[in-house]
């Protein structure tokens, strides 16, 4: 059973209420944390670029089965070019060319994606008490869409190698990061976390997937325990990413099985960033003796959309 840090089922309750930002920002607001990366927070972190080394955070979109992906992405060819090397004079649309078709179900556990505030409801609304009927099935999030971070989100990156900080290459399903290691593994990598940054959690999860193999689903995943939302919103973070759900699974609570994205989402309008691959920006960071670096996301331009597949940068 997950260590609950003190907290009842009544403590996610009473801190969905007093972490909210419904307001802070205007009462039609819907960008919610983005509006705490400002033009100078953008210059703050393109001084951060010093090597012009990039490093991905990007899972990759694989249409091989696999225990842990319950729904798979769907990936094949319409046109290839087999055909053009067999009869080098074929064309298809007066062209030689491949064209493929993708598709695939995002929010989940595998796919590298960004959650819009319209992903998240609790007990009806969303973030900034607005009514879940307005993400409807004929048009998607008539508010709160994706569309609010159309011009992408860059800003000052954090890693918190969590599984480095614990000397283990990787934290096991359920192993909850709880408010003091959070805090002890930030102030060992010596960064201090600053308003509109972007904070990066790795467990090594995904590192132990490419060493072991996968695990179920039902088996849960690491991630941070509800106990660390204050720290996250007295840190003011613009964006939340791990190489999980975020949310430890198991959550150790019946009222709320994600209270990461619940409180999080719909109480502080918190950005959240899932499933990435952060082994590669794990090993960079080590090897350099840093833990801050300029860090980009491009959402699709999905209309109505309730967030959107990404490919997280962190360049050096």
């Amino acid at each position: 059973m997950t260590d609950n840090f003190g907290l009842s089922e009544q403590s996610i309750e009473e801190l969905f209420t007093s972490l909210s930002n419904w307001g802070r920002w205007g009462n039609d607001d819907e960008r919610g944390t983005l509006n705490l990366i400002d033009s100078a927070k953008v210059l703050q972190a393109s001084s951060l670029v010093q090597e012009g080394v990039a490093v991905s955070m990007s899972r990759v979109i694989s249409n091989e089965p696999s225990l842990d992906i319950l729904d798979l992405p769907l990936h094949h060819m319409t046109f290839s070019g087999e055909q053009f090397a067999l009869h080098p004079e074929e064309k298809e649309f007066n062209l030689q060319l491949s064209r493929d078709f993708l598709g695939f179900i995002y929010h989940g556990l595998y796919i590298t994606h960004v959650d819009a505030l319209s992903h998240i409801f609790y007990k009806g609304t969303m973030y900034n008490n607005k009514s879940s009927a307005k993400v409807t099935t004929a048009r998607g999030a008539t508010i709160h869409s994706v569309e609010a971070a159309v011009t992408g989100i860059t800003s000052r990156g954090i890693l918190v190698d969590i599984a480095r900080h614990r000397g283990q290459p990787w934290l096991e399903p359920g192993d909850a990061v709880g408010p003091d290691e959070l805090q002890a593994a930030l102030e060992a990598s010596g960064v201090e976390p600053q308003s509109g940054d972007v904070l990066i959690v790795r467990t090594g999860f995904w590192g132990r997937r490419k060493a072991v193999g996968p695990v179920s689903p039902a088996d849960g995943n690491p991630g941070l325990h509800a106990a660390c939302m204050p720290l996250i919103r007295k840190w003011d973070i613009a964006m939340l990413c791990g190489d999980t759900v975020n949310d430890v699974l198991p959550s150790g609570f019946e009222i709320s099985g994600f209270p990461i994205h619940e409180i999080g989402q719909v109480g502080m309008g918190l950005w959240l960033l899932d499933n990435c691959d952060l082994e590669d920006l794990g090993d960079a960071c080590h090897a350099r003796g840093r833990s801050e670096f300029f860090f980009s996301i491009t959402p699709l331009r999905v209309k109505n959309g309730t967030g959107s597949p990404v490919n997280p940068i962190a360049i050096f």
